[in-house]
């Protein structure tokens, strides 16, 4: 019943406790120094990092992008398949217009004049056979070319495979050419059209400047020192640029990440706002790990006559047997992707306000360190935290404590001792050298 009576006496005991701040002012060199370059350090974060680093004074916005890209260029490729041909931008990009990205041939594996008819599944695991009972028909495998018949057939003089229903003759699985079939595909040129937009800020811009003429635009190709404005881009300058060979890389293909970067800060001249351009590879070219490398994939010539119509990259006619054919085309090449990215920022009293604000509650965090400091780890920390709190136990000492007060200046006005001084808040002073002022 104590215990109780005595937990309820501390609980009303603090519920009725009023805290107010007293100055200590302790004349130390050690914390007068603490406390001042702790301060500089919290100011000096404010104002350099905050605002003047990373512009906390500025609203921001992010990029809203498009891009159109449009590519030029001829190569001569003469082989035992093809002859000799002419390739343009009709053959080589494919498709013509992607989201963000284009795509350039560099390499080719080709098999002619397939039609659908029977013949050996190339050897591999899975369809290796020496009898027909290790072949079922009707059997389709995703990792096959066509339908077994459930045969097994000679593949040469050594192998015997199933026999399948497919387009014959099939694809081998090789290398493809080194060097590649379009090597001149390193002189082509990019125009790359990127317009940008900042909604926040109701700011538009594209990165053909308005400077830049018609005339200027048919001569420029992208420099990074003579025409660092120029948004004409030769594909191997880009390729260069990222660390990597255009001739390696076109055998087998790869990714190309084109990044235009917009860091636009809006208190300033708009033409202050200019594209930056890097370019660097996205696929994986690990040396370890090297399975399935590059970008490829494959695509038909199909022909029918008399009748005929282009449909993507197809061509459908028909031989003087009238059987149908085709030429499969296995395309290597290189994937540019155009990444946009970056902001804007314009003055705003919001996020200044914000920033200033919390750079005031961390200054009044340097008060916290130096006060636990003083308190825990200084030689007087027991003279300090003597000085520092004072408690008056209840009412009843309050009032004694006035009572004495008055009693004791009635007595000096009698004597004319002094005069009646007002009553003021406590002010201890500890010299310990330099002037170090804390709220407690």
């Amino acid at each position: 019943m104590m215990k109780t009576r005595g937990c309820c006496a501390s609980i009303c005991q603090c519920f009725f406790e009023y805290s107010t701040p007293k100055i200590l002012v302790i004349r130390s060199f050690k914390v007068g120094t603490l406390n001042r370059i702790t301060q500089a350090l919290v100011i000096a974060y404010v104002i350099g990092y905050v605002c003047v680093l990373n512009k906390g004074y500025q609203d921001t916005d992010a990029v809203l992008s498009s891009v159109t890209t449009k590519v030029k260029g001829i190569a001569l490729t003469n082989t035992s398949d093809l002859g000799l041909r002419i390739w343009d931008v009709a053959d080589y990009v494919i498709p013509p217009q992607e989201e963000n990205s284009f795509f350039v041939l560099t390499n080719l594996l080709i098999t002619l004049n397939q039609t659908q008819s029977h013949c050996p599944e190339v050897p591999k695991t899975g369809f290796d056979c020496t009898s027909d009972r290790d072949c079922k028909a009707g059997s389709r495998d995703t990792r096959g070319n066509g339908v077994q018949t459930g045969k097994c057939v000679k593949y040469s003089a050594v192998d015997k495979t199933c026999e399948v229903l497919a387009w014959c003759p099939l694809e081998l699985d090789k290398e493809p050419p080194n060097p590649p079939m379009l090597a001149d595909a390193e002189n082509f040129t990019v125009l790359i059209k990127n317009s940008i937009r900042y909604p926040k800020f109701n700011f538009n811009k594209r990165n053909i400047l308005p400077y830049v003429n018609k005339t200027y635009l048919e001569q420029c190709v992208f420099n990074r020192i003579t025409d660092p404005d120029c948004p004409i881009f030769r594909l191997k300058d880009m390729v260069t640029e990222a660390n990597e060979d255009f001739q390696t890389m076109a055998v087998h293909g790869g990714v190309m990440g084109v990044q235009i970067r917009w860091e636009c800060d809006l208190d300033m001249p708009s033409s202050w706002c200019v594209p930056r351009y890097t370019f660097r590879r996205l696929d994986n070219k690990d040396p370890v790990n090297n399975v399935a490398p590059g970008y490829n994939f494959r695509y038909r010539d199909l022909s029918l006559t008399p009748n005929y119509y282009n449909h993507r990259f197809a061509k459908y006619y028909k031989n003087g047997n009238n059987e149908e054919t085709r030429t499969l085309i296995k395309g290597f090449g290189i994937r540019f992707d155009v990444i946009v990215f970056g902001q804007a920022g314009k003055f705003n009293i919001v996020p200044t306000l914000l920033n200033v604000g919390t750079g005031l509650a961390l200054l009044g965090l340097v008060t916290v360190v130096c006060d636990w400091i003083v308190l825990t780890c200084m030689t007087k920390k027991n003279i300090y935290n003597e000085e520092k709190y004072s408690y008056v136990d209840d009412f009843q000492l309050v009032s004694n404590s006035f009572s004495n007060l008055r009693m004791t200046c009635s007595i000096l006005i009698m004597q004319r001792i002094v005069p009646i001084q007002p009553f003021w808040p406590k002010v201890i002073i500890l010299d310990y050298s330099p002037v170090f002022s804390i709220p407690l």
